[in-house]
């Protein structure tokens, strides 16, 4: 087989600067009593221990899913209170309506739930409108009861893609934000990438581009954290990989690539045995392993993935586990090498894979479901097929036409599979296959395309209408800050 040769044409530039890792601001630090005596030292212990003891404690950052597939990107979460079954009149905590649709997935950190939508062009297919009135919004949702705490509305750069083909299927709001816990990063396509601060002020605004690849099908890859740096994947932008200083949003290297084209992945990072990162990446026909720091190839390898990727890539114990392609394939590959390690690195290629969401790697199992609605499993050591199994409604039926964009996440070795308008699946993650549950909610009729999102007890799904809270009703809420229970709902567009 003739494999393009797509990375001669990658290059890594670095921008006229010196790659900057800026630190976070100094944080004030509680000081001692100077008063040594035992007395005043027991005195002050007991009036700690009993401050401790009455006031609300944040939950540890780990409970928080700051982006795209949670923490690291693989779609686990280590919750095991999440429930198992809901519905309008059973464990649903809220909803909130959205200003409007959004195939973004909703983001965590502390109280505050982030999510991205549009409006004003796409949102009716029988009257699209004009591109001039496309905005996308940016909303800071209190997840103790669903209030909007802040909105931001963005003018569209134009010319936007127009409504049409794959764009009517997700629209103009695909990109999951992501935050460090001070700060949340939207990418909005040719509009760019924003920065807002958790009081709603926009920092920088930068552009990474405003092409449009052969298809036009608009951009639907997550920024993501890596250091201090904001990765983006702005391949249908400027056939690139760029790499921005979080705090001012200034280029730090740029990687293109005529090869990126039709890349709709989000990056991963992949942690190595020797402590060194890697951010890691899919594109038609190849894998690539990327410096961080530099955005210098460190590795390539040949694949099967044809034509159109838009899975995200997963890793487990140093192996990452590539899917996509228009024939749905899938690919196991070692990271850490160098130059071409097709010969060396690959470990197996198989012709089961998705077209469109991405895998959850789980005890030596791969799980996901096709956008067909077709759950797998398989060997994650071999790529040996273990189960195949379509979905259905309860009662029969099929779900028809391409019924799941979202990506499967893994809680409590159960599988929430949210599928576009035939409710949420929930799966064992075991190697036979068992539906554990359908959780649908009837009282909305937009489509589901964002993947859930994971944080103390809570699930948080989103639609082309509302916002949700998914808790079990027995359960209480979420610890919280004094600074998080001074926030108050506040319309900012």
């Amino acid at each position: 087989m003739n494999w393009p040769a797509t990375l001669s044409r990658l290059v890594g530039k670095s921008a006229d600067m010196r790659l900057h890792m800026t630190p976070h601001p100094a944080r004030a630090a509680a000081s001692s009593p100077a008063d040594t005596s035992a007395s005043a030292n027991f005195a002050a212990l007991a009036l700690l221990s009993l401050a401790l003891a009455l006031v609300p404690v944040q939950s540890s950052k780990s409970a928080d899913w700051p982006r795209f597939r949670g923490p690291s990107g693989s779609g686990i979460s280590d919750d095991a209170t999440v429930p198992l079954v809901w519905s309008d009149s059973k464990n649903l905590k809220w909803k909130t309506p959205l200003p409007g649709p959004g195939s973004s997935s909703p983001i965590v950190s502390g109280r505050r739930v982030f999510v991205t939508c549009y409006s004003g062009y796409g949102v009716n297919a029988d009257s699209p409108g004009s591109p001039e009135n496309l905005r996308r919004h940016l909303l800071c949702v209190n997840r103790s009861d669903g209030s909007i705490l802040w909105s931001k509305s963005i003018e569209a750069v134009l010319p936007e893609d127009p409504y049409r083909g794959y764009i009517a299927g997700h629209g103009y709001a695909s990109n999951t934000p992501v935050t460090d816990g001070e700060r949340v990063y939207v990418f909005f396509g040719k509009t760019g990438v924003l920065a807002f601060d958790f009081e709603g002020n926009q920092l920088w605004q930068v552009s990474v581009g405003t092409e449009s690849s052969m298809k036009g099908w608009g951009s639907g890859a997550s920024p993501i954290l890596c250091k201090d740096l904001l990765i983006v994947n702005a391949a249908e932008e400027s056939e690139s990989i760029r790499a921005l200083d979080k705090m001012t949003g200034k280029e730090v290297w740029k990687a293109e690539a005529a090869g990126l084209e039709l890349t709709y992945g989000t990056p991963l990072v992949v942690d190595l045995d020797d402590g060194r990162k890697e951010i890691v990446i899919a594109v038609p026909w190849e894998a690539w392993g990327l410096d961080p720091d530099t955005g210098k190839l460190n590795w390539h390898a040949e694949t099967n993935l044809d034509q159109n990727v838009a899975p995200s890539a997963v890793a487990d114990d140093g192996i990452v586990y590539a899917f996509g392609g228009f024939s749905k394939g899938s690919i196991a590959i070692r990271a850490g090498g160098k130059g071409d390690v097709t010969q060396t690195h690959v470990l197996w290629s198989s012709r089961y894979g998705s077209y469109v969401p991405s895998p959850v790697i789980r005890h030596g199992n791969i799980y996901w479901v096709s956008e067909e609605g077709i759950a797998h499993c398989a060997e994650a050591k071999t790529g040996k097929l273990v189960y195949r199994e379509r979905l259905a409604r309860t009662g029969g039926g099929s779900l028809g036409g391409r019924p799941f964009y979202a990506s499967a996440v893994l809680v409590d070795n159960r599988l929430y599979c949210v599928s576009r308008t035939g409710g949420t699946f929930v799966l064992a993650a075991k190697p036979q296959f068992e539906q554990l549950a359908r959780n649908q909610l009837d009282s909305n009729d937009g489509d589901f395309n964002g993947s859930p999102a994971i944080s103390d007890g809570q699930v948080f799904l989103r639609s082309n209408r509302f916002l949700y809270c998914i808790q079990d009703d027995q359960a209480e809420g979420p610890a919280c800050t004094s600074l998080d229970m001074t926030m108050a709902p506040n319309s900012n567009p």
